[in-house]
């Protein structure tokens, strides 16, 4: 007989990147309305500030730190206050991502046209932007005895689509790195350390608004398209991802790793026919 809660995240301390996103502040506040204490990185203090006040507002714990996730050096001088002030963490949220319109094929456009400066800032925000985190602040969670690792992944990842050329090769290779990291660990370092992914479906955010809508808010041809390949026919809200997050983050899931999980209305189930 289990007599203790599996998803009990009371104190538990969370290092979140990317979290000033729509999606990252949905998780965040949820994550502290559970008794985490949040730890949140992030490269515009303005951002990072303004949601650290407001979980605390709301009775939350939390404590906001900067860098660029795809700056070593300044991850290691996070990673070197966070020690000192709270010794350990017991999970790490990389969730830092993003698109430019160089690294976007346009319909007008053809791979010929791909801007490399800007398809080199998409792979570095979107992998190196997780590998580098996940380099710096690995001693934190082995100091803690046992951790998990989240990714954020995406439906490109798995179904390359149309466009985002940059953004869904470094996508892809964020599932491939949660497969290795999660070997790597359980392997070398016991089976208390799991490194999933969380695979959104299509949300509307500031990333793809434009793709999706028009500006009257109908949608757009792309959009459309979405929306007839997502059996449950509608875009995702950001308290979709909440369920998921919530049992990768704690003891509910202590015997999964290496996987990514879906949170996409049944796009990726879909055949289309």
């Amino acid at each position: 007989m289990i007599s203790r809660d599996l998803f009990d995240l009371k104190g538990t301390k969370i290092l979140f990147s990317g979290a000033t996103g729509v999606l990252g502040t949905s998780m965040a506040l949820y994550l502290a309305q559970q008794g985490a204490e949040l730890l949140l990185l992030g490269r515009t203090p303005e951002k990072v500030n303004a949601l650290r006040d407001q979980i605390t507002a709301e009775g939350g714990k939390a404590s906001g730190y900067y860098a660029d996730v795809t700056d070593e050096e300044s991850l290691e001088k996070v990673k070197t206050l966070i020690e000192s002030q709270h010794g350990s963490i017991a999970v790490l949220i990389n969730a830092a991502g993003g698109n430019m319109p160089g690294a976007v094929i346009r319909p007008e456009q053809t791979f010929l046209d791909l801007d490399n400066d800007a398809l080199r800032q998409v792979m570095d925000l979107n992998y190196l932007g997780t590998v580098f985190p996940v380099k710096v602040f690995l001693p934190l969670l082995l100091k803690n005895g046992g951790g998990t690792i989240l990714n954020i992944s995406s439906m490109a990842a798995s179904r390359p689509m149309t466009r985002v050329v940059g953004y869904a090769s470094a996508k892809a290779a964020i599932d491939n790195l949660t497969k290795w990291l999660a070997v790597e660990l359980a392997s070398k370092h016991g089976p208390s350390f799991r490194v999933n992914a969380l695979a959104p479906g299509f949300f509307l955010t500031e990333q793809n608004r434009t793709l999706l809508t028009q500006e009257d808010g109908s949608l757009t041809q792309r959009g459309t398209q979405i929306i007839g390949h997502t059996p449950m026919n509608r875009f995702g809200n950001p308290d979709d991802l909440l369920g998921a997050l919530h049992w990768l983050c704690s003891d509910a899931s202590k015997f999964v790793t290496g996987t990514t999980v879906a949170v996409d209305g049944g796009f990726s189930a879909y055949s289309g026919v």
